[in-house]
Parts: C-alpha cells; sequence; structure tokens
C-alpha cells in the first residue's frame, strides 16, 4: 500500500524538511533531505503535481519504480496528482523537486491547461534529457521560482509564481519536441516496430479473441507509456497511435473486402469489432465509402 502524501507540508514531514515557505507550493533540493532513504516507505501517491530535476554524481543509475534510468546527464521527470510512484534510489544524486498541489492553479487558467502538457503522463525512462543550453534556461526558471517563494508573500506571489511554472512548462514542451527530433532514428525504429506489432495482431486475426488492438497494447509491447507513444508518432508523422491503428485496420478491412468471401459482419468480427455497426461508421468516416459499397465495386 503506498503512503499517500496529501499536502506539501505531509511531504516536508516525511522528508524531515522544515515547513514549507507557501503551503501550496515548494522547491526542494534534494541535498537538504534528512531522512535516510533505506527508512523511506516503498511508493508514494502524491496529491500535487511534481516536477523533479536529477542528476547522478557517482555515475550509477537511479532506481525508479520497477525500471532503472540513467540520469548521468540529468533530466526532467513530471509527475500528476494521484500516480503512485514506487521509488528506489541507488548511488547518489544532485537534483531538486518543484511541488504544487491542484488548489495553487485552481482559479487559474493553468487549471484547465494543465492537462494539455502531456509529458506528465510519461514513465521515468522517458524523461526530458536537457543540453546544457537548456539546463541554464530551466535553472533560470526555478531559481525564479525560489526567490518568489522566499520574499515575502503578497497580493502578487501566486500570480508571478503561476506565470514561472507556465514558462517553465512551455520550454518543457518545446525541449521534448526537441527530443522527438534529435532522436528520430530510434523514434522510426519504434514505429517500424508497431506498423510491425499492428500486422501481426490482423494477420494472425487475434481481434477475434483479444478485441480491436488499444494504444495501451501497443505502448506496452513497446515498453512505452500511452501518451510518450502517441506525443512521439504525432511529432514523427502528423498521426497519434490511435490514428496509426485506424490506418492499419482499415488497410485490412480493404483486404478482407476484396480477396475473401466474408460478408461485413464477418469482417468487422474478424478485425475485433464487437458490433458490425462501429465498423461501418469507422470505414465510411475513413474511406468515404460503406464496407458493402467498397466491396461491390471490386465485383
Amino acid at each position: 500500500m503506498p503512503q499517500k502524501i496529501s499536502s506539501i507540508s505531509d511531504l516536508h514531514r516525511t522528508l524531515g524538511l522544515p515547513k514549507p515557505l507557501h503551503p501550496l507550493i515548494s522547491l526542494i533540493d534534494n541535498s537538504q533531505i534528512a531522512i535516510r532513504h533505506d527508512l523511506m516507505p516503498d511508493s508514494f501517491l502524491f496529491d500535487f503535481y511534481k516536477i523533479s530535476y536529477k542528476k547522478s554524481v557517482d555515475g550509477k543509475r537511479m532506481g525508479y519504480g520497477q525500471g532503472y534510468y540513467d540520469f548521468d546527464e540529468g533530466g526532467l521527470v513530471f509527475t500528476a496528482p494521484h500516480q503512485v510512484l514506487a521509488i528506489t534510489e541507488e548511488g547518489e544524486y544532485y537534483g531538486f523537486n518543484l511541488c504544487f498541489h491542484p488548489d495553487f492553479i485552481r482559479n487559474y487558467a493553468l487549471a484547465a491547461n494543465i492537462k494539455r502538457y502531456g509529458f506528465f503522463s510519461y514513465d521515468a525512462n522517458e524523461a526530458l534529457h536537457l543540453s546544457d543550453k537548456e539546463k541554464t534556461t530551466v535553472f533560470s526558471v526555478f531559481e525564479n521560482i525560489k526567490e518568489e517563494l522566499n520574499n515575502r508573500i503578497d497580493d502578487f506571489s501566486q500570480d508571478v509564481m503561476i506565470a514561472h511554472i507556465e514558462v517553465l512548462l512551455n520550454y518543457s514542451n518545446r525541449f521534448y519536441k526537441r527530443q522527438f527530433i534529435t532522436r528520430k532514428a530510434v523514434n522510426h525504429d519504434l514505429l517500424t516496430n508497431m506498423e510491425q506489432l499492428l500486422r501481426n495482431y490482423f494477420d494472425r486475426e487475434e481481434g477475434l479473441n483479444k478485441g480491436l488492438p488499444t494504444v495501451e497494447y501497443l505502448a506496452g509491447e513497446l515498453h512505452l507509456s500511452a501518451r510518450y507513444l502517441s506525443d512521439m508518432l504525432r511529432s514523427l508523422t502528423g498521426q497519434n497511435a490511435q490514428q496509426h491503428i485506424h490506418e492499419k485496420l482499415i488497410e485490412k478491412a480493404k483486404e478482407y473486402l476484396t480477396t475473401t468471401s466474408l460478408s461485413v459482419a464477418e469482417v468487422a468480427y474478424q478485425l475485433g469489432f464487437g458490433h458490425p455497426q462501429s465498423f461501418n461508421k469507422l470505414f465510411k468516416r475513413k474511406t468515404n465509402h460503406t464496407p458493402i459499397a467498397f466491396k461491390e465495386s471490386f465485383n
């Protein structure tokens, strides 16, 4: 059972830190944490957002959940409220955590807009690697938040800190787009592997027993989070993972309709649809033809 941390103050107490300067936001230097890692719970569930920067100082990999990640060059990891974090630390590292409660942004546009930042759903092994120039940019934003927290709280403090958080998130969005581009060769390999997975799924007629392939299924087979897979594909091809699934599905449907004697309903079930009507609707939307009209055009 993960230990639930409901507030920023609870987190400070758990980490053996003094009370936070603000009850809803805190910037924590990991070197100041007083509690021993071996006395920490196996997992946490936070009720707030967390943006962490980590850099290994002894060359060892960092344990994160059930996987490991090389933080030698330093990276940003983003966590949304109610995500379970099973964290084990191996070796020493430098870093800090920006934590802010949803109540801190509740009456601001960021409360709704923060859902657009897909990296809050990425896994740890999909962290944002930062170039030296990008580190300078990100660290300056963290420094501005730190300075604001250390100043006397006034009527403008919350506005200023939220503005800095928005700047940090927008820079992170830009840098992730850069990361997708600089890893294009790796991402092309992932795209090839994903397309092979879809071909195998339909060729083996797995839809009959398993239903339609899902984004979660593909992401799991590729050892990625579903959101990262979709964002990576969108940057590479302009289509998200669900659109790729539909594209391959329609290709296979056309093959069945033109080369077999299967009825439209049989084709639908073969592909994994629970109801032929759903197949008809998708096929018409993608091709501007009904399956039966498409089939008859080849007879």
